[in-house]
């Protein structure tokens, strides 16, 4: 689950992580508000959305006076910011953060993730901070340093010295960022999160480590042991279709192709998207609908590829196991049958009652095309799709 940036924050102060002083607004006389109520003269506006860059996208603007922080609030409340990270349809923006301004000197980057392969949080600190850090990664590997954490120990301070001296930090700044590292970590265990970044983490005029921004991911599979942080959670963020997608309990990710494919199994779902491309085709979505997939379940699937307008043709790949063949092809055609898919759809199965699944489909007196075999399918598809958008 992504936080916005002032919910981060406020997590990172619970766990003693210095953050600039700022306050949430929803309205452009809150904002004027806020601002008179920081003091000084500078603010910083930010647009708070799920989403990287977005200075480069206009999101973050730095004015002078009450009078450009309302015109600035009218500017970017109720508007969509578009960044690398959106795609061309944006976010939209209904919250800004309205921040101090600090005097910088030096602008470091800090992360902590999950290195599944190896078991182990990651903690990867930079001197390039303030940069995209996967360009730092690409022109200079070397300029970003980590540490694996044992979970037996936990953060240990040698390690989080390593990592200062690694950024050029001395003196009383080690032991700064040694408490801001370690609160840092406590936050990463006690709130199961999967990712967190401070970039940039900025040494001050004063000498002092501040995160200037915040991005944290919580793991959505432990949001049952933190109750209170499912009201984090901002669906004007998430896509609607992959929204509507779990709360049906199935898996869904919007793509830009025009081949809809409804598989169960996310092993079964990657390789059929794969087939698809090496076909020529584009598929238009990821969709698990589990091992246990039921004729509701299908039609609440069919239900979301239908409201994909670019979608011209529905592949379905299922392999029979967990369950009959037979029983997913009554699924099917009910869900053809309910919701009125016009579309060409090709259908693939394969495991126990195959055999009465596809005469189940051949009697069922739809428009839906068989195919024998995986490529089969992927090639049946490709072609129909091509038809349909003749």
């Amino acid at each position: 689950m992504h936080l916005h940036e002032y919910q981060a924050k406020q997590l990172f102060a619970d766990y003693g992580v210095p953050v600039p002083q700022g306050r949430m607004v929803e309205s452009i006389q809150d904002a004027a508000a806020a601002a008179k109520a920081l003091g000084g003269g500078r603010w910083v506006v930010k647009a708070q959305v799920h989403a990287g860059g977005r200075g480069k996208g206009g999101g973050v603007k730095l004015v002078d006076s009450v009078e450009a922080v309302e015109n600035t609030a009218r500017a970017l409340l109720g508007s969509k910011l578009r960044t690398r990270q959106t795609g061309s349809q944006g976010l939209p923006v209904h919250r800004l953060l309205i921040e101090d301004t600090v005097e910088i000197t030096r602008e470091l980057y800090l992360g902590m993730l999950v290195d599944r392969a190896r078991e182990r949080v990651m903690v990867m600190v930079s001197a390039s901070g303030g940069m995209d850090i996967e360009e730092v990664a690409a022109r200079d590997p070397r300029a970003i340093v980590t540490e694996a954490v044992h979970p037996a120990v936990g953060l240990q301070p040698y390690q989080c010295r390593n990592l200062a001296f690694a950024v050029g930090l001395a003196g009383d700044q080690i032991r700064a960022f040694t408490r801001l590292l370690t609160g840092l970590y406590r936050l990463f265990e006690q709130q199961d999160a999967s990712l967190v970044e401070i970039n940039p983490l900025v040494v001050t005029a004063s000498a002092e480590l501040l995160a200037l921004d915040a991005k944290l991911e919580l793991d959505d599979n432990a949001l049952y042991r933190h109750p209170h942080t499912s009201d984090l959670r901002d669906p004007t963020q998430e896509d609607e279709k992959e929204r509507s997608a779990s709360e049906h309990g199935l898996n869904y990710i919007t793509l830009d192709g025009d081949i809809a494919c409804m598989v169960n199994g996310a092993g079964l779902a990657m390789a059929t998207m794969d087939l698809i491309q090496l076909h020529g085709g584009e598929p238009a979505n990821f969709l698990d609908v589990g091992g246990g997939a039921t004729a509701e379940r299908v039609a609440e699937a069919f239900k979301l590829i239908l409201a994909d307008a670019k979608v011209r043709a529905i592949l379905v790949n299922i392999f029979g196991g967990i369950v009959r063949c037979d029983l997913i092809a009554e699924g099917i055609v009910q869900a053809v049958q309910e919701v009125g898919v016009d579309l060409p759809v090709v259908v693939r199965l394969e495991g126990t009652n195959r055999e009465e699944g596809k005469a189940l489909l051949a009697a069922s007196g739809l428009n839906i095309i068989t195919a024998e075999g995986f490529s089969d399918a992927a090639a049946k598809v490709v072609q129909a799709s091509r038809g349909a958008g003749a």
